[in-house]
C-alpha cells in the first residue's frame, strides 16, 4: 500500500503541520510486524511567499494560491503508483475562500481519497459549507475527532453516515519523550504552573485568564500563569503582535504582571513535553462553541494536566463525567471562582490529573496509527466499489422562482441584489424584465401555473412603461420611476424582441397575445438600424418564434434573412485563419450568435447559417471546454486573436447561452455531442466549473452573480436568476426535471 498524504509538514510551525508528522510515523510504525507493506510520501502545503526545508519524505509541494499547483499535484498522484491519498483538511491552509482551490486536487484523483477534517462548522458560510461537502462527496471515508462532528456532518453537511469514522486526536507518549527528570526554570520554582500553550490569536480568550488573576493572586499568590506560544503566522502578517502587546497591557493594568509568564515561542514535542510536566492545570479559555477539535487540549489531558475550559464542542465531549472543570466564554469571574475551588483542593487537582491520564491511554499515536493503518488498508481493499459510489455527476434541484419573487416588486423585477437581498437602490431594467417575460412564459408553458402567468403579466406591463412611441426602448428605470438611460442598447432591443416573439407564439391567453403582439410589431420596424452581433441575434430569435407563429408571414421571414445575411456578414468580415468569430473579440453571451444562425436556418434552409453556425459553435467550444468541464470567458479580459481569455468573472448568462447554443444546435442536426455538452454547460451551474463549487444555492433557490478567481460573487441578481431558470427550462427536455 502506497499512501500520500496532502497538509501541512514540519519544519512549517503549526498543529496541522505537527499533526500530520506524529500521523505518518504512527501509520508506519503500526505496520511493524506486520506483512504490509507500506510507503508513504508527503506533499506538503505552502503559505504564500514562504519556503521550507523539507524532509526527504516531502515529494512535493503546493503552493497555497497557485491553481495550477493543486492539478499538477493530482497528476502526480495519479502517476505515483500510491493506492490511497490522505487529505488534512482545515480551512485556513489551501488558497482561495476557505480552501476552495483543494477542489480541484480532490476532483483530479483516481485513487481513493480519505479525509481528516479537523473543523467541522455548525453555521458555516455558504464557501464553507460547499467546499467540505464537496470535499465530503469525493472522499471514500471520512475521519473526525469527536462524535458531535459526526453528526454535524450528518445533519448539517448531508453526508452518510457509512462514509464517516470516528478517530480521536493522537497524542505523544509523554513518558517516552521525557528521559531525565525535568528541572523548574527559577521563576517556576515554589509556584503553581497554569498554562495555556499553541499559537496566539484572539479566538483563544487568553485576557479571560489574565482579568481572572487578581482574584485568584489575592488567595493563591503562588499560582504562576504561562502563556507558550508564538502568535499565529496569519494573525501576525494581519496585525503583527498586537494581540500579545494587548495581552500584556492588561497585565499591567491589573498588576499581575509577576503572576503571568510569556513565553513566545514554537517548541518541540520534546521540550513542549518536559514543560507540560512542570505544570498543574491547563486551561482552554477558547471564546467559541463551535471548536470541534483541540489538539492541545489533547495533548494537555495525555500530558496528565487538571483542565479547566470553556464548554467549546470538543471539550464538552472529552471532559465530560466530572473529567474536567468548565466556565462560561467571556466569564472570568466564574473562571476565578473555579480556580480558587481546585487550588483550595490539592486532591482534586490530583483527582483530575489521575483522570486526564486514564482516558488519554486510548489516544496515544501507535494506537491512533493502528486505526488510521486498519483504515486505510480497508479503503485499498475495496477502492474499486468505494469509487464506484461517489457521485461525480451533481443533483439537479427542481424548478424554484423564489428568487425572482424575491427580486419583483409591484414595478418589475429589480436588477441587482446584495447576498439575496434585493438593492432598491439600482432600480430596473428593461433587459432583466424581457428576460422574466420569456421565463415565465416558459415556465407557464412547462407547469401550467397561474402564478407564472400572474408575473408575466407584470413583466410585460414594464416592457409597455419603457415602450417609446417610435418603437424603440428605454433601459433603465430608477425605483422612483424615473427614465435612467434613453439610448438606445441594441442588446435590450433585440431581448425585447426576443421575449415578446416567444410570448406571440406561446401564450393562450387573448390579452396578453394582444400587448405582445402589438408591442412586437411597433418595435420591428427599426430592425434596419441594427449593427451589431448580439442585437441581430437576440432579434432573429425574436423573429424565428414570431414566424413559428405565422409561418406565413413573408415580411418576417424577409426581415429575419436580412437581419442574418448581415450576422453572417460579420463573421466574414473578421473569421481569419483559425478565428471563426463574428467580432474581433469573444466577449459575453457567445452561445446566442451560433444559436441565432442555426435557429434561422430551421426557417430558412439556408445552408450558408448552417456552415457558419456550426464553425462558430465549435470555435466557442474549443475556447469554452479546453477542459472537461465549462470554462467560460471571464469579463476581467475578453479573448481575442491576441490574448487568452480571463476565468475571472465568469457569469451565469454566459452559461445560459452556452445551453441555448447547444439546444439549438441539437433541435437542428440532432447529435448526441449536442445533447452531451447541452447537460455539461448546464452542469456549471452546480459545480462542474472552474472552482468546482455551486453557483446555485440550494438553500435560498437562488443563484449567484458568478466566479471570481478564488470564490463566488455572492450577490444574487435578476440577470443570475432569470437566465438560470431559462438554462433549467431548456435543458429540462434532457434530464426529464420537474418543478
Amino acid at each position: 500500500m502506497k499512501i500520500v498524504v496532502v497538509g501541512n509538514y514540519p519544519p512549517r510551525k503549526c498543529g496541522i503541520a505537527t499533526f500530520t508528522q506524529n500521523l505518518v510515523t504512527a501509520i508506519l510504525n503500526s505496520n511493524k510486524g506486520n506483512n504490509d507493506d507500506i510507503e508513504i510520501e508527503v506533499i506538503a502545503m505552502n503559505d504564500a511567499n514562504n519556503h521550507y526545508d523539507y524532509p526527504e519524505i516531502v515529494k512535493r509541494i503546493i503552493s497555497e494560491n497557485d491553481k495550477q499547483s493543486y492539478l499538477k499535484a493530482a497528476d502526480y498522484i495519479n502517476e505515483s503508483g500510491a493506492t490511497v491519498c490522505v487529505l488534512q483538511h482545515e480551512y485556513g491552509i489551501f488558497g482561495g475562500n476557505s480552501g476552495i482551490l483543494v477542489l480541484g486536487l480532490i476532483k483530479a484523483l483516481k485513487i481513493p481519497l480519505v479525509s481528516t477534517f479537523h473543523t467541522v462548522l455548525e453555521h458555516p458560510d455558504y464557501h464553507q459549507r460547499e467546499v467540505l461537502k464537496s470535499i465530503a462527496r469525493y472522499s471514500s471515508r471520512i475521519v473526525v475527532m469527536c462524535s458531535k462532528a459526526k453528526w454535524m456532518l450528518k445533519n448539517v453537511f448531508d453526508v452518510e453516515s457509512k462514509k464517516i469514522n470516528i478517530i480521536e486526536h493522537g497524542v505523544p507518549d509523554f513518558a517516552e519523550l521525557i528521559k531525565e527528570k525535568p528541572v523548574k526554570p527559577n521563576k517556576w520554582k515554589g509556584k503553581k504552573i497554569i498554562i495555556t500553550f499553541g499559537l496566539l490569536n484572539r479566538n483563544k480568550g487568553i485576557e479571560t485568564v489574565i482579568r481572572a488573576l487578581p482574584e485568584v493572586v489575592k488567595k493563591h499568590p503562588e499560582v504562576l500563569y504561562v502563556v507558550l506560544g508564538k502568535t499565529h503566522p496569519n494573525v501576525v502578517k494581519q496585525h503583527g503582535e498586537e494581540y500579545r502587546e494587548n495581552l500584556k497591557s492588561i497585565t499591567k493594568q491589573l498588576n499581575v504582571e509577576t503572576h503571568v509568564e510569556f513565553l513566545n515561542q514554537f517548541v518541540s514535542e520534546k521540550d513542549l513535553a518536559v514543560i507540560l510536566s512542570l505544570a498543574d492545570i491547563y486551561i482552554t479559555p477558547y471564546l467559541n462553541k463551535e471548536q470541534i477539535t483541540s489538539g492541545t487540549l489533547s495533548y494537555a489531558l495525555g500530558a496528565g494536566l487538571a483542565v479547566v475550559s470553556t464548554p467549546y464542542w470538543h471539550a464538552e465531549e472529552i471532559l465530560a463525567n466530572d473529567n474536567g472543570r468548565f466556565f462560561d466564554f467571556h466569564d472570568y469571574q466564574g473562571l476565578a471562582r473555579v480556580l480558587n475551588d481546585l487550588l483550595d483542593d490539592e486532591a482534586a487537582i490530583k483527582s483530575l490529573q489521575k483522570k486526564s491520564k486514564q482516558n488519554s491511554s486510548q489516544n496515544r499515536w501507535p494506537v491512533v496509527g493502528v486505526q488510521y493503518h486498519d483504515l486505510l488498508i480497508n479503503v485499498t481493499k475495496n477502492a474499486i466499489q468505494y469509487l464506484q459510489e461517489i457521485q461525480h455527476l451533481p443533483e439537479i434541484p427542481s424548478f424554484s422562482f423564489k428568487a425572482a419573487e424575491r427580486l419583483t416588486t409591484q414595478t418589475g423585477i429589480l436588477q441587482h441584489a446584495q447576498g439575496v437581498v434585493p438593492y432598491y437602490k439600482e432600480g430596473y431594467s428593461l433587459d432583466d424584465n424581457a428576460r422574466a417575460v420569456l421565463v415565465t412564459q416558459m415556465a407557464y408553458g412547462r407547469f401550467q401555473k397561474e402564478k407564472y402567468q400572474d408575473f408575466l403579466i407584470k413583466y410585460l406591463s414594464f416592457l409597455l412603461l419603457m415602450h417609446r412611441e417610435d418603437g424603440t426602448v428605454n433601459n433603465m428605470l430608477s425605483y422612483y420611476n424615473q427614465i435612467i438611460d434613453a439610448k438606445l442598447s441594441e442588446d435590450t432591443y433585440g431581448r425585447t424582441v426576443w421575449a415578446l416573439g416567444y410570448v406571440v407564439k406561446a401564450t393562450n391567453n387573448d390579452s396578453v397575445f394582444r400587448v405582445a403582439h402589438e408591442l412586437f410589431h411597433s418595435l420591428i420596424q427599426n430592425t434596419s438600424h441594427l449593427n451589431h452581433s448580439r442585437g441581430l441575434a437576440n432579434t432573429i430569435l425574436g423573429l424565428y418564434h414570431y414566424i413559428r407563429k405565422f409561418p406565413d408571414q413573408i415580411d418576417q421571414i424577409s426581415n429575419l434573412t436580412r437581419l442574418a445575411d448581415k450576422l453572417c456578414e460579420h463573421y466574414e468580415a473578421h473569421s481569419i485563419s483559425r478565428w471563426n468569430w463574428f467580432d474581433a473579440e469573444v466577449t459575453y453571451d457567445n452561445g446566442l450568435l451560433p444559436a441565432a444562425l442555426y435557429f434561422a436556418f430551421q426557417i430558412t434552409h439556408n445552408k450558408r447559417y448552417l456552415d457558419i453556425a456550426t464553425k462558430a459553435a465549435d470555435f466557442i467550444e474549443d475556447i469554452c471546454f479546453s477542459s472537461n468541464h465549462l470554462s467560460l470567458v471571464g469579463n476581467k479580459t475578453w479573448e481575442s486573436d491576441s490574448k487568452d481569455k480571463s476565468n475571472v468573472g465568469q457569469q451565469p448568462l454566459d452559461a445560459a447561452a452556452m445551453v441555448l447554443m447547444y439546444d439549438a444546435r441539437y433541435k437542428t442536426l440532432n447529435d448526441s455531442h449536442s445533447a452531451e455538452f447541452l447537460k455539461k454547460s448546464f452542469f456549471w451551474f452546480f459545480g462542474e466549473n472552474d472552482l468546482n463549487i455551486p453557483l446555485y444555492d440550494a438553500r435560498n433557490k437562488g443563484v449567484y452573480d458568478g466566479l471570481e478567481e478564488f470564490e463566488v460573487n455572492l450577490n444574487q441578481g435578476a440577470e443570475s436568476n432569470i437566465t438560470y431558470l431559462m438554462a433549467w427550462l431548456i435543458a429540462e427536455p434532457y434530464f426529464n426535471l420537474k418543478e
